[in-house]
C-alpha cells in the first residue's frame, strides 16, 4: 500500500521508541486554533494509546467552540507545567517556530525533541522536524503518518484530527487541499468523526458578542490598491465594548478575503497591552503573505499568515499597506514565484 507519508513515517516509528520512560508533553501555539488543539489531541490520544504519558500544554485556554475536543483529555496551562518542565520532553505542533508557544513556555523548552507542523515559514528547532508545507494542516500530516503506522486512532482523535483539518483548509475550500486531504478525512471519518459535530460547534454556536464584533469589523474595512487589497481594524478596548473576547477574531479576516476583486484581506487588531496583531489571508499562495508577515517578524503560510508587534496602529498600518502591495505589483507584473 502507497504511503501517505513516506519520507516521515518511518522517522517517526524510529523514533517513538526514544520516548519509552519520558512524559511527553505535547505543545501548541497561544490563541490556538482548529488545527492545533485537533493536533494536539490526536497526538496525545494516539501517544498514550501506544503506552506513552502525553499531556497537552497551551498557554491560553482551549477556545469555547473547541472543547467538545477536549473533554477526555489533560490540558495544561503554563503555570501548571513550568514547576515540572523539567521532568517533560517537549513535542511541539502547529508552531511555525519556537516563540509560537509563548515566551515561558518557549524559555521551558528551548529544543523540543520533536516538531510537526506544516507551516512553509517553519525552519525547524527541533532534535527531530516532521514539516510538510505541502499539506494543509498539522492534522492532515499526523492522520496520514498515523495510518501510514497503523497506529491506533479512536474516535475523539478521528475527530480531532479531522476537526484541524476541517478548520485549517477552510472546510475543504482553500488550494492547498489536495486528493491526500479528502482520502484522509474519509479514513478519519470510517474511525468514527462526525462532521455533522464539528459543523455544528464550530459554525453553529456564535455568540451576540461576535456578531457584534463582526459588525465592528466590517464598518471598518477600507480598500487599497486599487480594491486588490482590504484591510479591517479593531480597536484597542473592541473586546469589552461588545462583550467579545479574543478567540471571536477567529474567522474575522476572510469576510475582508472574499469580497470580489480582493486578493489579500488583511486584520489588524490594537490589544490591551500595547501591542498589535495583523492576520493576513490570500486567494493566491503567489502573493506570499508568509515572506510579508517575515518583514514584521512574523510567519505562517503562503496563503495565510500572521504577526503580532509593539507598533502604533497609524505607524504600522501604512508600512503593512506598502509591504502588500509591492507583493500585489510583483503578481501582477508576473514577478513574483511561489518558492
Amino acid at each position: 500500500m502507497k504511503l501517505f507519508y513516506p519520507e516521515h513515517s518511518p522517522r517517526l516509528k524510529a523514533l517513538l521508541p526514544k520516548f519509552s520512560g519520558r512524559k511527553l508533553a505535547v505543545v501548541g501555539h497561544a490563541r490556538p486554533d482548529g488545527d492545533c488543539i485537533g493536533s494536539q489531541v490526536g497526538l496525545t490520544r494516539v501517544l498514550c494509546a501506544l503506552g506513552y504519558d502525553a499531556v497537552c500544554v497551551n498557554a491560553d485556554p482551549v477556545p469555547r467552540r473547541l472543547q467538545f475536543l477536549t473533554q477526555e483529555m489533560t490540558f495544561l496551562r503554563t503555570d501548571d507545567i513550568l514547576p515540572v518542565a523539567e521532568d517533560y520532553a517537549a513535542i511541539f505542533v502547529d508552531c511555525a517556530d519556537g516563540a509560537r508557544c509563548g515566551s515561558r513556555l518557549q524559555a521551558a523548552f528551548p529544543q523540543p525533541v520533536a516538531i510537526f507542523d506544516h507551516h512553509i515559514s517553519n525552519n525547524g528547532f527541533s532534535d527531530h522536524d516532521f514539516i510538510d508545507t505541502g499539506s494543509a494542516a498539522t492534522a492532515e500530516i499526523l492522520a496520514g503518518m498515523f495510518f501510514d503506522l497503523g497506529f491506533p486512532v479512536d474516535t475523539v482523535a478521528a475527530q480531532a484530527l479531522y476537526t484541524g483539518i476541517l478548520t485549517d483548509t477552510g472546510q475543504f475550500r482553500f488550494p492547498s487541499t489536495s486528493r491526500r486531504t479528502f482520502l484522509l478525512a474519509a479514513e478519519l471519518l470510517a474511525r468514527g468523526a462526525q462532521p455533522s459535530e464539528a459543523g455544528f460547534e464550530l459554525y453553529e454556536r456564535e455568540t451576540i458578542g461576535k456578531l457584534r464584533l463582526l459588525e465592528t469589523f466590517l464598518k471598518s474595512l477600507k480598500l487599497e490598491c486599487a480594491g486588490q487589497l482590504c484591510v479591517g481594524h479593531l480597536p484597542r478596548g473592541i473586546f469589552a465594548a461588545t462583550d467579545s473576547t479574543a478567540e471571536d477574531t477567529e474567522g474575522l479576516v476572510d469576510y475582508a478575503r472574499s469580497i470580489e476583486g480582493v486578493d489579500v484581506g488583511a486584520l489588524i487588531e490594537e490589544r490591551d497591552d500595547g501591542t498589535l496583531k495583523a492576520s493576513l489571508r490570500s486567494k493566491n499562495p503567489a502573493y506570499r503573505l508568509d515572506r510579508i508577515a517575515g518583514l514584521f517578524n512574523g510567519g505562517g503560510h503562503a496563503c495565510a499568515a500572521g504577526l503580532s508587534l509593539t507598533m502604533e496602529f497609524n505607524e504600522f498600518y501604512p508600512k503593512l499597506v506598502e509591504a502588500i502591495t509591492r507583493q500585489i505589483a510583483k503578481v501582477n507584473t508576473g514577478m513574483a514565484t511561489e518558492s
